[in-house]
């Protein structure tokens, strides 16, 4: 008859240890970069939001109320309603759904595609490295919005292709940095060892580089992530993004910061700071991300 052994106490003190090293890696992180700390207390923020948009949200963000258009900000609508009398606050609750779907979206296929193009560059060098980067150029060589313009134009106003149009612009970015960081790697002693062993090219480019690349990712990922936000609600206003009557940030401002600049300004204000908020969230921690990642910026 098997009996049963207890766990080890070497396993049971695993657990608390990694919690305790995480906690105190947040707390270190809070204490030397406070603005970073700010900037990711409003992006969890925004998440919860968007998570929690059915329970919070006062109204129906699609429903209209044509008795009660153009409502100024009271005590029934917080943030008053726009020209089709839908509240202006459940639909800001609801459009941070969608600024972080594209937003994450975009920027993580973008940066994931990226970094693989510019490892893979790195790593076989010669003809495959210098095709690529020419290719890279020409993607370069156009403005990240003219480009994303062309894209969704093409592609058609969805929220899918939406993701494609800002994808595309950011790849030749990330994979310019993230090779300039893989070609040191390229030359370590183990990814050599790889070679002497016969790992395939696939494997070594997976298993040994792209992990060691991830500092740089993530500085790029949260990096994109303010510029997509920022990308689809410029492409919704300019109405090549989301259509109505979806509740989006940048469909939000469409119409309502000229026509209605004086008689309605809520209906302006509130989804351009929505959208300023965001991108200066992402923005601050970011910039917090590299600095306690990239260890020649790290402070004593």
């Amino acid at each position: 008859m098997a009996i049963a052994q207890a766990p080890a106490p070497e396993l049971e003190l695993e657990v608390p240890r990694v919690r305790s090293r995480w906690a105190e890696v947040v707390r270190d992180f809070c204490r030397r970069r406070p603005l970073g700390a700010i900037g990711a207390a409003v992006i969890v923020l925004m998440i919860a939001v968007a998570v929690l948009a059915q329970v919070i949200a006062p109204y129906d963000p699609l429903g209209t109320n044509f008795g009660a258009m153009l409502s100024p900000p009271s005590a029934k609508h917080w943030l008053g309603t726009d020209t089709f009398g839908r509240d202006v606050l459940s639909r800001l609750i609801y459009g941070s759904r969608t600024a972080l779907l594209v937003g994450f979206g975009a920027s993580v296929l973008g940066a994931t595609l990226g970094a693989i193009l510019g490892v893979g560059s790195a790593y076989f060098a010669g003809r495959v490295d210098l095709y690529l980067q020419r290719l890279m150029d020409v993607f370069l060589s156009f403005p990240l919005i003219i480009l994303a313009l062309a894209l969704v134009a093409i592609l058609g106003n969805s929220i899918p292709n939406l993701i494609m149009a800002i994808t595309v612009p950011m790849i030749p970015r990330c994979a310019l940095v993230i090779r300039s960081s893989a070609l040191s790697i390229r030359e370590m002693p183990y990814v050599d060892a790889a070679r002497a062993a016969g790992f395939g090219h696939t494997r070594i480019i997976l298993r040994h580089m792209l992990p060691n690349v991830m500092a740089p990712y993530l500085i790029i990922l949260t990096a994109f992530l303010g510029q997509a936000i920022l990308l689809e609600a410029s492409l919704s206003f300019l109405g090549l993004g989301v259509q109505e009557p979806i509740a989006a940030w940048g469909l939000m401002l469409r119409g309502a910061a000229v026509e209605f600049a004086e008689s309605a300004p809520w209906m302006a204000i509130f989804p351009g700071l929505a959208i300023s908020l965001a991108v200066f969230a992402f923005n601050l921690f970011g910039d917090s991300l590299r600095d306690a990642l990239d260890p020649r910026l790290r402070t004593q």
